[in-house]
């Protein structure tokens, strides 16, 4: 009699996307929830070398968003 061998392989590709894509999920979960700390971060810094106070990003995420869903381009001034 054969026996059968199962395809580990495949099931390890599967098992790594499957992580992959948890670890995406979770990622986009954190960038979200601390996307206005990391702007503002972030312009901290541009500002520091050498960037102008206009530069700086005012306003939460959410609000610019909704910005730009209802003129559908970045209104905002650089």
């Amino acid at each position: 009699m054969r026996v059968k061998r199962t395809n580990a392989k495949g099931q390890a590709v599967v098992e790594y996307i499957i992580i992959i894509v948890i670890v995406a999920i979770a990622a986009l979960v954190i960038l979200g929830a601390f996307s206005d700390r990391l702007r503002a971060m972030i312009a901290g810094v541009t500002t520091s070398l050498g960037g102008t106070e206009q530069t700086v990003a005012e306003g939460s995420s959410l609000q610019k968003l909704k910005d730009l869903k209802e003129a559908g381009t970045d209104t905002s001034t650089p």
